[in-house]
């Protein structure tokens, strides 16, 4: 299946643009990534695609991944180092809720756009924007056909 069968390609444009809105408040960076299948736990195959894409490497290690099989109905939300030394644990886990929800009444746009914003938010008390802050990761949904591509 194609990312189109999850996230119509009209509708793909309108989650950038959301990224885009909620980094403008922080020095963080937000990236979802989608896939049809995950044959593992949903937070394993995040941390696979979190360490495959480098999400790492940001200068104050403050990427957060929105993972979604949707396929396998699966999803989970993970922030890197310097997140987790700053923020609780369970920081992700309305959003958690919120996008599985929307997901659920086939509303998956409409979800992502409105975490993505309460993600921006939460960061934003935790790593405000800077004067000079770059751009490190690319704001268009990211898409594998496998978990292991």
């Amino acid at each position: 299946m194609a990312l189109s069968d999850f996230i119509p390609t009209d509708q793909q444009e309108r989650i950038a643009q959301a990224i885009t809105e909620a980094e403008k408040c922080t020095s963080g960076e937000i990236v979802v990534h989608v896939t049809p299948r995950c044959r593992r736990a949903p937070m394993d195959g995040a941390k696979r695609i979190f360490k495959k894409f480098g999400l790492q490497n940001t200068e104050r290690r403050n990427a957060v991944l929105i993972y979604i099989a949707y396929e396998d109905h699966k999803l989970a939300v993970i922030g890197d180092k310097g997140i987790y030394d700053n923020a609780p644990a369970d920081i992700w886990n309305e959003d958690v809720a919120l996008l599985t929800d929307r997901i659920a009444s086939g509303r998956q746009v409409d979800g992502l756009c409105e975490v993505i914003a309460r993600i921006g938010q939460r960061l934003s008390h935790y790593f405000p924007s800077v004067r000079d802050d770059v751009n490190e990761i690319s704001n268009e949904v990211q898409y594998s056909e496998d978990d292991d591509d």
